[in-house]
């Protein structure tokens, strides 16, 4: 397994607790934050504060927002693809995201151990796509 992969592996094991306001030591501090998927909360950011803030924005969302990897992808250049399973529900809407079988992605450009641009994908598809590959 590479370093690249180890990395991310490690970011998803506090994330799959739930623990998304952890040290950012794994992110680049002139880091691209991307969220790409047609929600209300897309956008992207740059630097430490900004990623915070692209994370805020989109977990506000959701009471008790929770991601799990399902798959791990290591690409060229660096990138990992991680497929994902979302659980929580609405605040607005009531809306049970195990509910609707939707897989997420999240991308990651990793370089000297630090990951340089962050992005993620509401659906597997939308990512999958992107990136020219298949399910």
């Amino acid at each position: 397994m590479s370093e690249n992969l180890d990395l991310v592996r490690s970011i998803y094991a506090d994330w799959e607790r739930g623990d998304f306001g952890h040290a950012a030591e794994w992110a680049d501090a002139d880091i691209e934050y991307v969220l790409a998927g047609g929600g209300p909360a897309d956008g992207s950011w740059r630097g430490l504060d900004g990623m915070a803030e692209g994370f805020r924005n989109y977990l506000s969302a959701w009471e008790d927002f929770r991601v799990q990897a399902d798959e791990y992808r290591e690409l060229e250049d660096g990138r990992v693809l991680v497929l994902t399973s979302y659980s929580g529900r609405g605040k607005t809407s009531g809306l049970n995201l195990g509910s609707t079988g939707e897989r997420g992605a999240t991308l990651f450009h990793v370089r000297g151990r630090v990951v340089t641009r962050l992005v993620t994908y509401a659906t597997s598809g939308s990512a999958l796509a992107d990136l020219g590959l298949k399910d």
